[in-house]
């Protein structure tokens, strides 16, 4: 299962934009350039006769090493728009920059050039050349390059082993199933070496449980490889489930652009909130787009006392224990504090248990259902350092799933709290933990 972890995301300070479009226009017809400055002015394309709008005024940025995901509708401009990336149709307005070189005015040489060096497609159909070998087909676009044919067919040989291929180099295209099939072109986009892949609604004419292998596999390869993928689906599962971000394309124009969580939390209009209504949220949401603050929490160095007054308050019953630097140790009941300060005791260290269940911020909410039902406690959710960053009480997981009473906030407890009249004599009734500085709850 995919992770929103394992997406791979350029932080703002080393970002580099790969693919630029500015206000890009593709009109079929005549007196194309009088249609868009009507489109321009707002006149509805269905209300422009004798031209056909595809792509209207559409602006976005691909970054380096991301899936960016063009989803729509048929008839919604997607596919129009990813051949005009690849010089297929030519932009009838506006400006597209691939790699910091403006295409739309450059000679069809020079295109050439940049199809070559820059910019692998995967078509739906797979487009192989039946009477090549399954390498050959894969060493196709160095042979364009010049490469030579032992080098070539080398490299050929190293990408039909990391999809998982290697040795069915020999076989000819008609040999294999669909889904081996489009591995072959995957592999063939992968062997030219370019920075940008383009997949045009690349897995929708594989069977259902193909095509989620071949979703799999493609998330596993672009781990290893990063390359820049701009990927057209009219699946919005397979959107969510592929993509780090998200335009989705409405009658020619991008109505939104976001993350998946974005999309599926705030949808931009009713379009796109009728779009996701029906999304497998488990698989797009994480656990770290729906905790809550973990609160209470002690640190390591306070004692009992301190403990049970952190539960008192909410009435908890039991409390996650942290180091200096947040890291989480683990948890202490009422129960056991009680105990320790009836003994007399004034460390934590003797009543720390293990906490029941521990996810990671990246989890994806249908890998935490099994260990949020066997959690006692609310689910720890910690980062990559082990650090206490939020808490999932089951209501809450529950309610980020679909239509539902709101999440409280409410925490499940191992057990009936102990009453708070036997905490406030037991409080009453010992001496204060020490030192006094370590004995702060932790923020």
């Amino acid at each position: 299962m995919r992770r929103a972890g394992s997406k791979i995301h350029v932080s703002d300070t080393d970002t580099e934009v790969l693919v630029r479009a500015e206000g890009l226009f593709k009109v079929f017809g005549r007196r194309t350039h009088d249609a868009v400055e009507k489109l321009r002015k707002g006149t509805p394309r269905d209300q422009i006769d004798g031209v056909t709008a595809a792509v209207i005024d559409a602006s976005f940025e691909v970054n380096r090493g991301e899936i960016f995901v063009v989803m729509g509708l048929s008839g919604s401009g997607k596919s129009t728009l990813i051949r005009m990336l690849n010089g297929l149709h030519d932009a009838t307005a506006g400006k597209l920059q691939i790699n910091g070189q403006e295409i739309t005015t450059i000679s069809d040489k020079k295109l050439r050039e940049i199809r070559r060096s820059s910019i692998s497609m995967v078509f739906q159909h797979f487009a192989l050349l039946p009477h090549r070998t399954v390498i050959d087909n894969v060493a196709y676009p160095l042979e364009i390059q010049g490469v030579p044919q032992a080098k070539r067919l080398a490299r050929a040989q190293e990408i039909l082993d990391m999809v998982d291929l290697g040795s069915w180099g020999d076989k000819f295209p008609n040999e294999l199933s669909g889904g081996m099939q489009q591995r072959v072109g995957i592999a063939r986009a992968l062997a030219a070496d370019t920075d940008i892949l383009l997949m045009d609604e690349a897995f929708s004419a594989l069977d259902p449980l193909i095509r989620r292998e071949m979703q799999e596999q493609l998330v596993e390869l672009q781990q290893k490889l990063h390359k820049t993928i701009i990927f057209i689906t009219h699946d919005l599962n397979e959107a969510m489930f592929l993509g780090d971000r998200i335009a989705v394309m409405r009658d020619g124009r991008i109505v939104q652009i976001g993350s998946p969580e974005d999309i599926l939390t705030d949808p931009a209009n009713d379009y796109v909130e009728q779009f996701v209504q029906d999304v497998d949220r488990a698989r797009v949401l994480t656990a770290g787009n729906v905790m809550e603050k973990p609160r209470p929490v002690v640190s390591e160095t306070s004692g009992p006392r301190t403990a049970l007054r952190a539960m008192r308050e909410p009435f908890l019953a039991a409390v996650f224990v942290v180091d200096r630097n947040r890291k989480l140790i683990g948890m202490v009941s009422d129960r056991d504090a009680v105990k320790a300060v009836r003994r007399g005791d004034r460390s934590l260290a003797g009543i720390i248990k293990p906490v029941p269940s521990v996810v990671q911020a990246s989890d994806v909410l249908i890998d935490i259902f099994v260990p949020a039902v066997e959690s006692p406690l609310p689910l720890a959710v910690v980062d990559e350092d082990e650090r206490l960053v939020g808490v999932i009480p089951r209501v809450t997981l529950l309610a980020a799933l679909g239509p539902g009473p709101d999440a409280t906030g409410e925490i499940t407890l191992p057990h009936e709290p102990v009453p708070t009249s036997i905490i406030d004599q037991v409080l009453a009734d010992s001496e204060p933990d020490v030192p006094a500085t370590d004995s702060k709850e932790a923020n």
